[in-house]
């Protein structure tokens, strides 16, 4: 898929980091050991034939001596020799010049480095240590490559984020209001841009509000979206009462037959009191329009955050009732891993994820194209 080779090229921090310490744990007290020769299988034995009842033979027939074939003086030539260089016999025969792996025996002091290694990358401490414990299970005193090592780790934080790995719903009701929140400066409102042009491919009709009314450049910002995709955003003069906006933008959506409502909302978390009051009365006053509104409420997150990430969504999930979450900027941090620390501890629904300003730069979650992105597998 062309966004997992952009994946791959713009986690380069991450998967680099990641990489260069694996590589050190297995260097650090490995030894090299020679690639296993393939393993030939056994020839199948040949069937047995089935004897027969001898029959006599019929008296043979009296047959005039064959006349003598003079020999031809020239010889026929040998038959060409067959060169093992190539194909299976070559690769057979050339075990001398089989390469050599760096492999180290998992114990409890390389566990431990890998949990540091883990650690380092924002990934959590319980999850680094539950994410080691399963790698290490079944597996412990074997000898174990870098590559080996890898594949586990991947494997490790796949199953980790398959259970959040969700796109966001679509429902049927028209229409569907999506609250965007999240801390000023996540991504957020280019984040609501991304997706309303999406959405707009997709054949949806979609209406965004610019509710963070006190800030000039988030409107500004939403407006140039808004004329690259073709979708209206409905804006106030800043300063402006944001669940005022919210009801009029609800009831142009109502009325225009929209099937999306994307309001952006402010990020302020300096007074958590202001901030709660003011999502909760957006929700009072859209809810005098539809009361099964908001339908999705989305947390942008900063990857670049690291573990601030973490208590950003403990503190968003106390204002307001967090049903998924978008992680952006995954290009400009080397401590992805805070993504697995939000998928082990929350288990809220990763929707998209991006790594770029373009608007393909932000992508559904794919939990395996992820993993193996951020530790460097190639696939």
């Amino acid at each position: 898929m062309a966004f997992f080779s952009k994946l791959k090229d713009k986690l380069f921090k991450s998967s680099s980091r990641l990489e260069e310490g694996l590589d050190a744990i297995i260097e650090d007290g490995g030894e090299e050991t020679p690639t296993p020769d393939p393993v030939i299988p056994e020839p199948e034995p040949e069937p047995q034939p089935v004897p027969e009842v001898p029959v006599p033979a019929p008296a043979p027939l009296p047959v005039e001596p064959p006349t003598p074939i003079p020999a031809d003086p020239t010889p026929p030539p040998p038959p060409p020799e067959v060169s093992d260089s190539k194909g299976l016999l070559g690769r057979l025969f050339s075990r001398n010049e089989s390469k050599s792996v760096v492999r180290r025996t998992l114990d409890d002091d390389m566990l431990e480095q890998l949990e540091e290694l883990l650690i380092a990358s924002d990934m959590g401490v319980d999850t680094a240590l539950r994410v080691t414990a399963n790698m290490a299970e079944g597996r412990f005193g074997r000898k174990l490559s870098t590559q080996e090592v890898k594949q586990l780790l991947a494997q490790e934080v796949a199953r980790v984020m398959e259970p959040v790995a969700k796109p966001m719903p679509i429902y049927p009701k028209r229409p569907q209001v999506v609250l965007v929140v999240g801390v000023n400066g996540s991504g957020k409102t280019t984040t609501i841009g991304k997706l309303a042009s999406q959405f707009k491919a997709a054949g949806k009709k979609v209406v965004i509000a610019a509710g963070d009314t006190f800030r000039a450049a988030a409107v500004e910002q939403l407006q140039v979206w808004g004329d690259r995709a073709g979708v209206p955003v409905l804006t106030a003069p800043e300063g402006s009462d944001p669940a005022s906006l919210a009801f009029d933008a609800l009831t142009k959506a109502q009325n225009e037959g929209a099937d999306l409502l994307m309001i952006d909302t402010a990020g302020r978390l300096q007074n958590r009191a202001d901030l709660m009051e003011e999502l909760a009365k957006i929700v009072r006053v859209i809810r005098k329009v539809d009361d099964t509104a908001p339908h999705n409420t989305l947390l942008v997150l900063d990857a670049t955050t690291g573990q601030n990430a973490l208590s950003q969504v403990e503190t968003f999930r106390k204002l307001a009732d967090v049903s998924g979450l978008v992680m952006t900027k995954l290009d400009g941090t080397a401590k992805g891993g805070v993504l697995v620390a939000l998928a082990d501890k929350f288990g809220l629904p990763i929707h998209a994820i991006g790594v770029g300003e373009q608007i393909d730069d932000l992508a559904p979650f794919d939990p395996e194209e992820f993993a193996a992105a951020l530790t460097g597998l190639q696939t």
